[in-house]
């Protein structure tokens, strides 16, 4: 059976200018979530300023590299021929910072390396047999694990408004008069004045932040929002189709006029650096690390079957086991590739799938042009540092449109669903969003678990996944149908369950 998409608005050749600013769009929304995996494993790694600019730059290059194979298709083996944006996932960034902790510097890196690429080697294998679970993803189990993708995002989004719950933008700070006393109190223990600090005292958190929930940002997430639909409501034809990057740009010209955009990382940036292999040396292939990489690629690929399913709803393709085959096969290629030019596990990115979704652009030719964007971006460190200094806030008023039209999508999948004479279908979706929203809810509900399974848990998408299609399987069993005739999302939209 022929892989190719059976959408002829996915095969749809766009003219080149409009190829390039659908393009960008899709690069301005994933670039955030692009560059941070790098930026937080460069410095658990210790690595000096310049090889954690270099660790960006070639996620960005092998990000591009990665989107045009899997978007434009590279021999019937790979690529799903669907508008889709590689990325790094955060799924492998537990397991590289354990590594990275016990194996600082260029070691470290040589051994994350060697893991990452083992593991890449072995997800090609396996990807047939993961597509065979195609069977198992009727309606009601896709239409469950894209209204959770959906909730995740959301929390992406909300922190790109307000701040990250921990860090520079945390809600809450260390009082500085609290520090200073427990300081001067330890230096008393040296006296014998007082009890030496049990080990581990540390203070709470108890300062309001003022970087947390920054009125400038809410207000410039805010215009970027209703930026977005006063366009997608007022204007017509292809402006309509930019509604996102029209909000991104109000919102950076905004960022920019209030002083909230720092240029300095541009000015010092080069114009241009190539992207070698192996820049920290030769990879070292130690057995457990693979292994532990190998489940966050099983994780990636049970993730990435909902991602292409969402996408074959978006854009009217229905999704065979050979293409969804191929598509996970390039997970696992993308990760080689990532492996050899020092970077890491790569997934198709979310949030792009929800732009897809607000655009209505469903074209794949848009991806391959914002893959090259990447491309040129890895190889050109001012232009990627200029995409840098655009503030998170600016992303913020995206977000809430994208992610919750990722979520919308798994609602209007389920519509299609028999809840009137199959009961047993509300609990599929009860329960399993339930699973989906723990880690979003308690996410230290894992602390007592072994930690060699804490990649598994870590994600609410995998959770909301094993719930759905086990309790489908216990209470509806698996579509007797061949498995490329298997009922999946493209079934929800003709209303048939």
């Amino acid at each position: 059976m022929s892989s190719e998409p059976n959408g002829s608005a996915v095969n749809e050749m766009l003219p080149p200018a409009k190829l390039f600013t659908l393009g960008l769009q899709h690069v301005l929304v994933m670039y955030a979530g692009a560059i941070a995996v790098p930026l937080i494993i460069g410095r658990v790694l210790k690595l000096d300023p310049e090889s954690v600019a270099f660790l960006i730059s070639a996620d960005l290059f092998v990000c591009g590299i990665v989107s045009i194979i899997q978007s434009l298709g590279a021999s019937p083996l790979f690529g799903i021929r669907l508008p889709v944006m590689m990325g790094v996932t955060f799924a492998s960034v537990g397991p590289m910072i354990s590594i990275a902790i016990a194996h600082p510097g260029a070691e470290g890196a040589r051994m994350i390396f060697g893991a990452i690429i083992g593991a890449g080697v072995i997800a090609m294998l396996i990807a047939p047999l993961v597509s065979r679970m195609l069977r198992y993803f009727p309606p009601v189990v896709t239409g469950t694990i894209i209204l959770v993708i959906g909730v995740t995002l959301m929390r992406i989004g909300i922190n790109w408004i307000f701040g990250l719950p921990v860090g520079p933008t945390a809600p809450k700070l260390v009082n500085p008069e609290h520090a200073a006393w427990l300081n001067s109190v330890k230096d008393l223990v040296a006296t014998g004045a007082v009890p030496e600090l049990p080990k581990g005292l540390s203070l709470a958190a108890t300062a309001p932040n003022a970087a947390y929930a920054n009125p400038s940002n809410i207000g410039v997430s805010l215009l970027v929002l209703l930026t977005v639909l006063a366009v997608a409501r007022y204007a017509k034809g292809f402006l309509a189709n930019i509604a996102v990057l029209v909000g991104i740009a109000v919102g950076g010209l905004a960022a920019a006029m209030f002083g909230m955009m720092q240029f300095g990382k541009v000015a010092n940036a080069e114009w241009f650096a190539m992207i070698t292999p192996f820049h920290f040396g030769m990879p070292i292939f130690d057995p457990v690390m693979i292994l532990t990489m190998v489940l966050v690629m099983i994780v990636v690929m049970i993730e990435s079957t909902g991602m292409f399913l969402a996408l074959g709803e978006i854009t009217g393709t229905k999704v065979t086991r050979p293409m969804l085959t191929a598509g996970l096969r390039t997970d696992g290629l993308g990760t080689l590739i990532g492996g050899l030019f020092n970077t890491f596990p790569y997934t198709s990115f979310s949030q792009n799938v929800g732009l897809v979704g607000v655009t209505g652009i469903r074209s794949r030719y848009v991806c391959v042009a914002g893959g090259a964007i990447m491309v040129v971006l890895g190889l050109i460190p001012k232009m990627g540092a200029l995409v840098e200094a655009l503030p998170t806030a600016v992303l913020g008023g995206a977000g809430l449109v994208m992610f919750g039209m990722v979520a919308a999508t798994g609602v209007r999948i389920l519509g299609g669903v028999d809840f009137k004479t199959n009961r047993f279908n509300l609990f599929v979706v009860a329960i399993s969003l339930g699973f989906g929203m723990i880690p979003l809810v308690a996410p230290d509900f894992k602390m007592w678990l072994p930690h060699a399974i804490h990649p598994l848990v870590d994600s609410g998408i995998l959770l909301a996944t094993l719930s759905a299609v086990a309790l489908n399987f216990f209470f509806n069993g698996a579509s007797e149908a061949d498995d490329d005739q298997a009922k999946d999302a493209a079934l929800a939209a003709d209303g048939g369950h």
